[in-house]
């Protein structure tokens, strides 16, 4: 098994709650280590280009929207397959569909307000950690 590192986004909807330390205990539970981490309004540029795989979908301005309503955290974890894990303990997209001891069955308001974001892949990973991250500031 290999040691990886993945991107993570604590939604608007988390941090408003106050959830940032209970999602963070779960990550960590896991067994992913939280090797970059930083609290930010994200600007509708950052939020147009992040999610710019989506731009001609419905609900493109809807989600810029969202993002750029609150502060998110954004976060670098880094683990066995730390992909994988943190796709697994967020649990699917849609709420009512995640597996109990998720994250999303346990704070998730509903499918648009899911409360995380995590790469789906080792080359969304790689790009999606650059687009907020400078290797320095990633401690592992």
């Amino acid at each position: 098994m290999a040691t990886e590192r993945t991107f993570s986004i604590i939604k608007p909807d988390a941090t408003e709650r106050n959830l940032t330390g209970k999602i963070n205990a779960v990550f960590e539970g896991a067994g992913l280590r939280i090797v970059g981490q930083r609290r930010i309004r994200m600007t509708r540029a950052q939020a147009e280009q992040f999610y710019g795989e989506h731009k001609e979908r419905p609900f493109f301005g809807e989600l810029v929207e969202f993002m750029t309503s609150a502060p998110v955290v954004i976060q670098v974890l880094e683990g066995e397959n730390a992909i994988l894990k943190h796709r697994e303990v967020m649990g699917a997209t849609n709420p009512a569909n995640a597996a109990e001891g998720t994250i999303r069955k346990l704070f998730a308001k509903s499918v648009g307000e899911n409360s995380v974001h995590g790469s789906d892949g080792p080359e969304a990973a790689t790009r999606e950690i650059a687009l907020f991250f400078k290797e320095e500031e990633i401690v592992g």
